[in-house]
């Protein structure tokens, strides 16, 4: 397929000049492992329902991803050609996506939770040529979804199931093959190698293009600045079929020829145990994950030991947690900023982390820029909040027919969607969506200034603020709130605590709505949008 990248057109020479884009693809990665580790643990695999994980050694892994490259061959596969997959974090996501880089084609990761409506979007504008998932995982059957795709998508020729049985089954379609050695060429290092769909928080879903220039532009400089190397043991607890898992978790392992530890379902007690056990140094994945391995390490579980630093995207971080992390996980947070469409294009530095990170979300990583405007585009001083715009070595090569929304102006300049200020340092605070504004009576709400104030409540576990329809006012402020276990909260407790911390009476939300789970994104970001929506119809429905 022609994937038409037209922003890494028009920034190669640009780019190349200054040392941003190096050329490089995976592949130089595995062979240096095979040279100078080649029995080093590669991948280790914990996977819901095995009592064991399964280890791979840095050899092993490369004769898998050989023979899977071989097996795609012989499904018809070729340079340009999209595969697409709905894996958790299992080793074969790995070796799927190696092998891909391999032949030339384009790995197509998607969420596990995905069904039937998104895939067929997804994948039929991808113009997927395989289709590979697990027979089941997490009591849903994978395979009936993926065959019932295969009659509606003409494009899609197979569907290879993990666990299967027949001719189809991953283990004698894509690992049992023996052919001949590959002849197919790699990617090359400008061409589409990953294709991700954005989160969905509104609207159509958009593919977005990345090369592994534009990867690489963004994990060489994070590896510097979190002072990385091929001796860490990383954890991969966050999704790999999202940006952050892909590209620090499933990606970046390799570059270093570290050792990545896998974890398919999230459970804080048991990644505690793992992370002691296998003496994980590093990871990255939403907050939510160290709030829950914070409550389960005061709850009884054992404190991690090696967990030196764990970087935090998605939403900004509460200074409680950085707090919560230091003291009982022993651990530094680091605060970041990123996108699908860029990688995390701000970081702070751990040496600045406990500083930092409850202030901001990072500074831009080399190869970035930053500016903040207004409106109508004038750059904003410093303190002020305005539209975030980036531009530089880790943009995205541009969404997948459809580069009318790649939403980049003629100096480079791509407007992200969030409301931030910058400090005099020149680091970062995400302020908002800039769909997120409330507007009540003609003033703008301070949304996360309110929802940091209610998330340092004691009782309060997560929480969301937004905007639902008032005829006098324009809008009004829900809160919805998830409480940790053994606690209460109700209405007269948030205007008890708001005015404890003496803020302004306005930024007290007029509705309080305890629920036990909030709508989110694969990737764990809150939709507002669905919070909206329930806002909207849980007021309507008490005033009818």
């Amino acid at each position: 397929m022609d994937f038409a990248p037209i922003l890494v057109e028009q920034r190669k020479a640009v780019m190349k000049a200054a040392g941003l884009w190096r050329d490089r693809t995976i592949e130089p990665a595995l062979q240096r492992a095979l040279r100078e580790c080649p029995d080093k643990i590669a991948v280790v695999d914990y996977r819901q329902g095995r009592d064991e994980p399964l280890r791979l050694t840095y050899r092993e892994l490369d004769d898998r991803v050989d023979r899977i490259a071989r097996g795609l061959v012989t499904s018809g596969v070729g340079p340009g050609d999209v595969v697409s997959f709905q894996l958790p974090n299992w080793w074969e996501f790995i070796a799927l996506w190696l092998a891909c880089g391999r032949i030339g084609a384009c790995a197509n990761p998607v969420m596990p939770i995905f069904r039937e409506r998104e895939l067929e979007f997804m994948l039929g504008l991808a113009e997927s040529k395989v289709f590979v998932v697990p027979k089941s995982f997490r009591n849903f059957d994978h395979e009936v979804m993926a065959r019932d795709l295969l009659s509606r998508l003409p494009t899609l020729q197979r569907v290879v199931v993990i666990g299967g049985e027949g001719e189809d089954a991953f283990e004698q379609a894509l690992l049992g093959v023996d052919t001949q050695p590959l002849s197919h060429r790699g990617i090359e290092p400008d061409e589409v190698m990953l294709l991700l769909y954005t989160s969905g928080t509104t609207g159509e879903p958009k593919g977005v293009m990345h090369t592994y220039n534009t990867v690489y532009a963004g994990i060489d400089p994070y590896v510097e600045m979190m002072h990385l190397g091929k001796e860490d043991i990383i954890l991969g607890a966050s999704p790999f079929a999202h940006a952050t898992g892909f590209f620090y978790l499933a990606m970046m392992p390799i570059e270093l020829n570290a050792t990545t530890v896998l974890l398919d379902v999230w459970d804080p007690k048991r990644a505690l145990e793992i992370i002691r056990r296998e003496r994980i140094t590093f990871s990255m994945a939403a907050a939510v994950f160290v709030s829950d391995m914070c409550h389960a390490v005061e709850q009884g579980a054992a404190p991690p030991e090696t967990l030196r630093c764990f970087v935090s995207a998605g939403a900004p971080i509460p200074s409680v947690l950085i707090e919560r992390a230091h003291r009982l996980l022993g651990m530094t947070l680091c605060s970041a900023w990123g996108m699908t469409e860029c990688g995390a294009a701000t970081l702070t530095e751990p040496e600045r982390a406990l500083e930092k990170s409850a202030i901001s979300d990072g500074r831009p990583i080399r190869g970035v820029e930053v500016k903040i405007v207004d409106g109508q585009g004038t750059p904003l001083p410093t303190g002020q909040t305005g539209r975030l715009l980036i531009r530089g070595s880790v943009l995205f090569g541009g969404y997948l027919k459809r580069p009318h929304l790649n939403n980049v102006d003629a100096e480079g300049w791509f407007d992200t969607g969030d409301l931030a200020f910058a400090d005099d340092e020149g680091y970062i605070r995400i302020n908002g969506r800039s769909k997120d504004i409330i507007i009540r009576g003609g003033e703008n709400l301070p949304v996360m200034e309110i929802e940091n104030i209610l998330y340092a409540h004691p009782a309060i576990a997560a929480c969301a603020v937004v905007g639902y329809p008032d005829e006098r006012l324009g809008e009004r402020a829900c809160a919805f709130v998830i409480l940790k276990p053994g606690t209460s909260f109700d209405f007269a407790e948030m205007v008890r605590w708001f005015e404890s911390k003496q803020t302004a009476r306005q930024y007290i939300p007029e509705r309080l709505e305890i629920v036990e789970n909030m709508p989110t994104t694969p990737s764990g970001k809150i939709q507002k949008f669905k919070l909206r929506e329930w806002a909207k119809e849980r007021v309507n429905a008490k005033e009818a």
